[in-house]
């Protein structure tokens, strides 16, 4: 039953999978072009981060929880991972885009943010796929792709639960896109 579910485009371990992919050309693209395209890029790449790692702490991490062997092991080793990125980001929008710290921090995070999806794919998202039916990877499909809708735009170190996400998501989302529109970095 999980095989069929992998090939679903709604399926949210193929969703979250495709944008494992994004954000590793992304990760590609930031470090190879400088100026005022590194800066579009690496907008972009914070952006996606911040989306993909909302919909996976409000979506996948719960129902990882409850669902595979050792789950809530598993998943907060991933959200100690994902605290850790946020502030990262956070450190890397306060520096020139084309400076040398800015391009140390950025591959140290590439580094660090491709190993925390082999390990989610690995540890999370194969072991969600055996223990769920595909109707249920397909609703949380659905779910993720709503959840990406209203996710905040930049990363928010500290809010990495389900819980938090929900208090502090629309509001964050609501400052980012305000944000977004006056600083034109959107």
């Amino acid at each position: 039953m999980a095989q069929s579910a992998v090939t679903s485009p709604t399926d949210v371990v193929d969703f979250l999978t495709g944008q494992h992919d994004q954000i590793k050309s992304l990760f590609a693209k930031t470090l190879t072009v400088s100026g005022e395209a590194r800066e579009k890029a690496f907008v972009d790449l914070r952006r996606l981060l911040a989306v993909h790692e909302t919909v996976e702490e409000e979506i996948v991490h719960p129902r990882a929880k409850r669902k595979i062997a050792n789950g809530d092991a598993v998943v907060g080793q991933r959200l100690e991972e994902e605290h850790e990125a946020k502030t990262v980001l956070q450190q890397l929008e306060k520096l020139d885009v084309d400076s040398e710290e800015f391009t140390r921090l950025l591959t140290e995070l590439r580094d660090d943010v491709l190993e925390h999806a082999e390990h989610e794919e690995k540890d999370e998202f194969a072991r969600l796929g055996q223990e769920l039916s595909s109707e249920e990877l397909e609703s949380m499909g659905r779910a993720a792709k709503l959840a990406e809708a209203i996710a905040p735009t930049r990363p928010h170190a500290g809010v990495e639960s389900q819980l938090e996400n929900l208090i502090a998501g629309p509001f964050a989302a609501m400052l980012d896109r305000a944000r977004d529109a006056i600083t034109g970095k959107g």
